[in-house]
């Protein structure tokens, strides 16, 4: 099965005494790149963290949020009784010595430097690890049942790309021996008429070596040959799912170079108009595949 690189997950829940809420995306990337938000007191299960999504996740640009909120008294913050006695020792000088009708707001006097001390973090978070990263494992398996998905309908249009080039090719195919028996006509009887205005005679020697370096010069043979193969490697690949987004991009260049080469070589209208055909498909897959994990 095919795996997108785009998804989204979502999941609460709360461990002991914290709630926490995490959400995860990942968008196309060539590579995989991680990327963690969470509050300072989390940051030493990064390591366990990135560990988690790296065995899930191969490839894609994947960004996780966590958000914690302490549900009990543990989130109220210390008030530094020292530090607040000693802010008021000096207001109340300030008081006398200034202006006998200033008084001391209490909510502002909280907001000062040591006054107020927030709950450390660091020991819930290690008492609630196991738990958060249950959480995590989770939201990924989320993210993944998403982007599977996703990649379910990526391979349903990339096969039915190849379907397209498989039909077109063997139009083109079926089209070679008609071009050259249609350029022998042409020629035959471009060299009829010029032999007649001119009263000149060429052999059917010359005209049958003339035909042979068209055929030499515009045998696609090889390239449709190729190109089979890699249709095969790519519905093969398709198929097999997995990381495979970087290998499907480079079989379709590949397939690219064979449909630009038979352009080249032939010059004929229709085989040229079944190129275009060939190449707005592999273009397609190209889009396609560069979603594919």
């Amino acid at each position: 099965m095919l795996t997108s690189m785009t998804g989204f997950g979502s999941v609460a829940g709360k461990v002991d005494t914290v709630e926490y809420s995490i959400e995860i995306k990942s968008v196309n990337n060539r590579y995989l790149k991680l990327s963690t938000r969470m509050p300072d007191g989390l940051h030493m299960l990064e390591p366990q963290i990135e560990a988690l999504l790296r065995q899930k996740i191969q490839r894609g640009s994947v960004t996780l949020c966590i958000r914690m909120k302490i549900a009990d008294e543990n989130a109220a913050s210390t008030i530094n009784t020292a530090a607040i006695n000693s802010y008021m020792k000096q207001l109340q000088m300030l008081e006398v010595d200034a202006n006998p009708m200033m008084r001391v707001d209490l909510a502002t006097l909280l907001t000062l430097p040591g006054v107020c001390t927030p709950p450390a973090l660091d020991e819930l978070a290690e008492k609630t690890s196991q738990g958060l990263l249950c959480l995590i494992d989770r939201v990924i398996d989320i993210l993944i049942a998403m982007r599977n998905t996703e990649g379910a309908a990526l391979a349903k249009d990339l096969l039915s790309q190849t379907a397209v080039i498989s039909e077109k090719l063997e139009s083109i195919a079926s089209r070679t021996d008609e071009v050259l028996q249609l350029y022998h006509s042409k020629l035959k009887a471009r060299v009829e008429e010029l032999t007649a205005t001119a009263k000149i005679a060429i052999n059917e020697d010359s005209l049958a070596r003339e035909v042979a370096l068209f055929a030499e010069r515009s045998d696609i043979a090889e390239e449709i040959t190729r190109l089979r193969t890699h249709m095969t490697e790519f519905v093969k690949v398709v198929n097999a799912g997995g990381p495979v987004g970087r290998k499907l991009d480079f079989i379709a260049q590949e397939m690219l170079r064979e449909a630009n080469t038979i352009a080249s070589k032939s010059s004929d209208a229709d085989i040229a108009r079944l190129v275009v055909d060939i190449k707005t498909a592999v273009d397609r897959i190209k889009e396609q595949a560069a979603n594919v994990e």
